[in-house]
């Protein structure tokens, strides 16, 4: 029989998997002798199975009553004893932290009898019916499904009818009052009574934190966050301790470092008499941490000595909740915190100079993603303009955010469908707005501090957040927020977020490029005294020590190969040379396609030559001495012709007195006109139709390296034939390549060696890779139309019409456009990698799809082995970063 249960003594951090991470780690605490309540974690494998078979598995009922029993007996009390009640919380925990996404119920096993028992036994008839309410309005929320608002909107009329708006002014017969009148929602509103037997109160908990595995919010989160959705939650049991028993009680939340900016030092917020909810949920301002030493010293210093042992234990900066209870300090959960980008890059480096990690691991604390977060444009204050500050709160989360200001999830996630930023306004977020946050572009709150929901979750997203902007009056209903002065800003105004100031501006603040772009431009040095870009240069060096994938770019002029160069790209991955064709140039392009014989045809190929030989000039002069892999022309007719019926209409409204060249055009419009132009005359197919268009691009490619490698420069020139599915079409071009290649070495008395390649981006072309590298000295996974042709869709044509139905049913988990699907995609690129080295073992394998800049395929491309992969500018960094990662593991 498996086992499904764990005391708190029987665990360790390395269980996760099993206990999810805040069972392992109130275990881990609880062996390091830290002071913990007692308690028990019910496995994720109970949770799968009950997913899995609705019903709970055999045996852990049994194992639940023995621990219980031990539970008891440690305690002293039993559950809900009318006497003397023993309570418990029951809350979840997965393998990776889902920061409010799932449930939480305090306070269980108090009934109508009981709370007495806990009056009597604390001294204190208040606290006792106020941590009834609360178990009611929990367990009504989270087990039976009752609108939370019903019970808000029952506290708010209790405090206007005692003519305050502060919970704590409440006292014993109010919350008797609300305990009746929540008792009444309940039984109205689940058409049951709340249950009066604590076993029951337990059970119910119990199975409702497992449902809350696949709670719409958790469903999202995850897909955000891309965590597995087979991973189940685990459960823990834990004795209750009470921060809710008067002034020498409270709760907290604190971080060993800064998560805004790193920077070490008492971070976190506190709060005199309450549970921990109210911390988290921000609907009470709370105190900074540092307070706790002028309300308790006794327990900061113990507190202080606590977050020491924590950090250096798990040698990372650690998220810790905790409680007072009457002067005692209980630790209730301790997790490594999630943290802002830049806060990543510092404690890294801080983390590197203390000798608590080493190089290596400072390369895996941070992330692409991250380093992708610091190049995101920040506000220039300096250009104000018609912009007006309007108040400071907390910067929750750093970044520059502009919207229109919105004040409900649902408003937020209609505007971004319609393609609107915007900033969510609440007064605090909880989970049920997280659908909010992700179409946002930033939030701002009113209440709560960097502990808060909307902290951590938009810190965790890399959200742009103030939080506890206090001057602000939010009127969620009305859809308004009043400033400071009478200012009133109404819903659809433009409003700015500075996440890093915690300055709030009414209308668009200017941005200008982070620091960090501009260390990668060459504008900013390292050790010029910007402690972050210190800490990205020194994790970015060691990363590309590290890394055994180059990465190059994808890049189709000289000013972006410039770039990209400083961004450190180690050549060019892709030169599209379609995109040289656009423009002015079409017309050019119009006449090959109408030429009716090989003189207009060669007319027409001299004319693009200059021109193309001029465009490889510059990339070859930007990239001087790293290769230069050139696509040959690639897309379809289509997108070089006037549309077939603008131009049908055209000639038919001029009737005879059409032009005779429009004539033609629709002419060879309609003889050309494909239903699927994706998968038609493209590629190298273009090039064995329309005899001369490679030989011309060749020519001018060659023209280019040999002019460059006469003024000094050191041209490395790759040309890719594209979409090849057999072995003899790349032959015959590869054939007419050489020739041309040669006639240029012998004309210009210059030989700039070449290699001849192909695209990888059709099936049979992977499934045949071994008969292709007879022929091809190196190969570029397409992955873009791999994914397509594999997939059997078009992206343009898919991705609105029913990627996000995939997605919501799981059978995306993301989707293969941004990650590369290893399973299908993934496959054909291994089996091609592996053929085509077996036929040419020095064969060059590179990736130039956009999958190049994610990180996931990163990491994919290095496990296949492949030379490099190779993406747009922008993306340069976070492949370096991810290439060293992957492959230090």
């Amino acid at each position: 029989m498996p086992k499904f249960v764990y005391d708190f003594t029987e665990g360790n951090k390395d269980l996760k998997d099993l206990l999810g991470g805040k069972g392992a780690n109130l275990a881990e605490m609880t062996n390091l002798g830290l002071p913990v309540p007692p308690g028990f974690t019910i496995t994720t494998e109970a949770c799968r199975h009950y997913l899995e078979h609705a019903t709970l598995p055999d045996g852990l009922e049994g194992e639940v009553n023995g621990h219980l029993a031990a539970l008891e007996k440690r305690m002293g009390k039993r559950l809900g004893d009318p006497a003397d009640p023993l309570l418990v919380s029951v809350r979840s925990g997965a393998k990776f932290s889902m920061p409010g996404m799932m449930e939480t119920v305090l306070n269980v096993g108090l009934t109508d009898e009981s709370v007495h028992g806990l009056a009597e036994q604390a001294g204190d008839e208040r606290f006792a019916w106020d941590s009834y309410r609360r178990l009611i309005q929990m367990f009504g929320k989270t087990v039976l499904d009752v609108d939370g608002d019903l019970f808000e909107d029952a506290i708010e009329e209790a405090k206007e009818a005692k003519g305050t708006k502060d919970d704590a002014d409440l006292d014993a017969g109010d919350f008797r009052a609300l305990v009746d009148r929540f008792k009444a929602i309940v039984a109205e509103q689940a058409g049951r009574a709340f249950p009066t037997d604590p076993r029951e109160q337990m059970d119910l908990a119990v199975k409702a934190v497992f449902d809350s595995w696949n709670a719409p919010r958790a469903i999202l989160y995850r897909r955000q966050e891309r965590i597995p959705v087979d991973l189940g939650t685990a459960v823990n049991v834990c004795s209750m301790v009470f921060g809710n028993m008067g002034l020498d009680s409270g709760t907290g939340v604190a971080f060993t470092r800064d998560p805004a900016t790193g920077q070490q030092g008492v971070y976190g917020d506190y709060l005199q008499n309450a549970q921990g909810e109210d911390v988290v949920a921000g609907i009470r301002n709370t105190v900074p941490l540092t307070e706790l030493e002028r309300i308790d010293k006794g327990s900061y210093d113990r507190f202080l000595e606590i977050m020491e042992t924590l950090e250096n234990h798990y040698l990372d900066m650690c998220d810790i909740e905790f409680t007072i209870e009457r002067g005692k300090l209980w630790m209730l959960q301790t997790r490594v915190g999630k943290r802002t980008a830049a806060a990543a890059f510092r404690i890294a480096c801080q983390l590197l100079d203390q000798g608590l990690i080493d190089a290596d691991e400072a390369v895996r604390r941070v992330t692409g993603a991250q380093l992708a977060q610091l190049m995101f444009p920040r506000f220039d204050e300096s250009r104000l303009g018609d912009a007006r500050r309007v108040t400071k709160g907390m910067n929750a989360s750093p970044g520059a955010a502009v919207g229109k200001a919105v004040f409900s999830s649902e408003a937020a996630v209609r505007a971004a469908e319609n393609g609107e930023d915007v900033i969510l306004v609440r007064r605090e977020t909880n989970p049920d707005d997280l659908s909010g946050m992700v179409a946002a572009k930033g939030v701002l709150t009113s209440r709560g501090g960097k502990t808060s929901h909307a902290a951590v979750v938009a810190r965790g997203m890399g959200k742009t957040c103030v939080c506890g902007a206090e001057e602000l009056d939010v009127d969620v209903k009305a859809g308004r927020f009043t400033a400071p002065g009478g200012l009133v800003v109404e819903e659809g105004e433009v409003i700015s977020i500075d996440g890093t100031s915690g300055a709030v501006y009414l209308g668009e603040v200017p941005v200008e490029d982070s620091p960090v772009v501009q260390y990668f431009e060459g504008r900013l040095r390292a050790g010029d005294g910007d402690e972050l870009v210190e800490a990205v240069h020194r994790v970015m060096r060691h990363a590309d020590d590290r890394a055994a994938l180059k990465v190059r770019a994808n890049a189709d002029n000289p000013e972006d190969s410039a770039r990209a160069r400083r961004f450190g790209a180690r050549g060019i991955g892709l030169c599209r040379t379609e995109h040289m064709f656009l423009g002015d140039r079409r017309q050019l392009v119009e006449k090959l396609i109408l030429a009716e014989g090989e003189e207009e045809r060669t007319a027409a190929l001299d004319a693009l030559e200059p021109l193309q030989r001029g465009d490889f000039e510059g990339i070859f002069e930007a990239m001087d001495g790293l290769p230069v892999t050139i696509r040959l022309i690639d897309p379809p007719l289509h997108e070089f012709l006037p549309d077939l019926t603008e131009l049908s209409v055209k000639v038919a409204l001029a009737g005879d007195g059409a032009d005779p060249q429009d004539r033609r055009l629709l002419e060879a419009v309609r003889r050309l006109h494909e239903q699927n132009p994706m998968l038609g005359l493209r590629g190298v197919r273009l090039g064995l139709v329309i005899p001369g268009l490679f030989a011309m691009q060749v020519r001018a490619i060659a023209d280019a390296a040999a002019r460059r490698r006469r003024d000094g420069g050191d041209p490395r020139p790759e040309i890719m034939i594209p979409l090849v599915g057999a072995v003899q079409e790349l032959e015959a071009t590869r054939d007419e390549a050489r020739e041309v290649l040669a006639e240029v070495a012998r004309s210009t008395g210059v030989d700039v060696p070449a290699l001849i390649g192909t695209m990888i981006e059709l099936p049979r072309a992977a499934l045949t890779a071994g008969q292709i590298a007879e022929a091809a000295e190196f190969f570029s996974f397409g992955t873009n139309d791999l994914t397509q042709t594999t997939w059997g869709f078009s992206r343009d044509d898919v991705e609105a019409a029913f990627f996000s139905r995939y997605l919501e049913l799981g059978i995306f988990g993301v989707s293969p456009f941004e990650t590369l699907d290893r399973e299908g995609v993934g496959r054909l690129v291994r089996i091609a990698a592996e053929e085509g080295r077996a036929t040419r073992p020095g064969l060059k394998l590179g990736i130039c799809g956009e999958h190049g800049g994610d990180p996931d395929s990163v990491h994919f491309c290095h496990e296949v082995g492949l030379d490099y992969v190779s993406c747009s500018p922008f993306r340069i960094p976070v492949a370096r970063l991810e290439a060293g990662r992957a492959a230090i593991g």
